[in-house]
């Protein structure tokens, strides 16, 4: 069971992370300069975010292949070991 004083650290930890994050929303964000703003931003950015896009998407696919292939590494191993085991059960 937990003591006092970890729930009280547990508090203070979960009170000032919640402060944190209401200052980080509250804050103003910073200006642009007038020489950033233009369309050539927004093409740019548009671009960024589709290459953004792009890669994201594939690192989710590696992502998904990474997990299916050590999904079905570790179904291997746990027949192996349950055929193991009954084995030794039946002999």
């Amino acid at each position: 069971m937990c003591g006092w004083r970890t729930k009280i650290i547990f508090l203070l930890i979960v009170y000032f992370s919640g402060y944190a994050t209401a200052i980080y929303t509250l804050a103003p964000a910073p200006e642009k300069s007038t020489a950033q703003a233009g369309t050539k931003d927004l093409t740019y950015a548009a671009f960024k975010s589709d290459e953004f896009a792009k890669s994201f998407n594939q690192g989710m696919h590696k992502c998904i292949d990474f997990g299916k292939d050590y999904a079905w590494r570790a179904a291997k191993f746990m027949k192996e070991k349950l055929d193991e085991k009954q084995l030794q059960a039946g002999g």
